[in-house]
């Protein structure tokens, strides 16, 4: 049983993923509290009723998908073993996102790691990552960023995302920063700008 705060078929917004059909299973939890969260209503595990795994993937089936999108809230929170498995079974990529704050769980297609100053993350993830996303609400976040980045593994996929808030403010910083530092791209939330979930 998962607490989950909500799940619905979407266009995946950020990342590598971007502009892709996903499914996406948002968890109820998280101990990370970062000041900027736009869900800081997932951060209540209690709050959220608790699914079984088959009804969530039941749920997930309804959709032509089949990109599975695990975020929360901070899903590793919890064992992801038995979803991950249920749901590759019913034919699904499994993706997830998570900050790196507790032991890795499930068997993951993608792993988009996107640690945060407010909880160290765990080592283990610096060689699973295929993805380091960074969020940048400040300039000094850049210089925090390459510190993440010389721990990842050579094949790790490197964003820099601006917090929503702040992106006019730091949009033209990070703009710079990728033109003179190509290891990175840059990453929008380009739902926001659809308007969609």
């Amino acid at each position: 049983m998962l607490p989950i705060m909500e799940a619905f078929y979407t266009i995946q917004g950020e990342g590598h993923h971007t502009g892709n059909a996903a499914y996406f299973i948002r968890t109820g939890g998280c101990d990370v509290g970062c000041v900027w969260c736009d869900v800081k209503d997932s951060w209540d595990a209690d709050k959220w009723p608790k699914e079984s795994v088959s009804d969530i993937v039941a749920k997930a089936n309804q959709f032509p998908g089949k990109l599975a999108v695990v975020t929360g809230g901070e899903p590793l929170m919890y064992d992801m073993q038995q979803l991950t498995a249920e749901l590759q079974r019913e034919g699904f990529k499994t993706n997830i996102e998570t900050s790196g704050a507790h032991p890795l769980s499930g068997n993951w297609d993608w792993l988009c790691f996107s640690p945060k100053k407010f909880k160290k993350p765990l080592p283990e993830f610096y060689n699973q990552a295929d993805e380091l996303k960074i969020i940048v609400f400040n300039k000094s976040d850049l210089k925090w960023a390459e510190g993440h980045a010389s721990k990842v593994n050579k094949d790790c996929l490197l964003y820099l995302q601006p917090e929503w808030d702040k992106a006019d403010e730091m949009m033209p910083i990070i703009i710079d920063y990728v033109k003179t530092n190509p290891k990175w791209k840059i990453s929008l939330q380009t739902h926001k700008f659809m308007n969609i979930p």
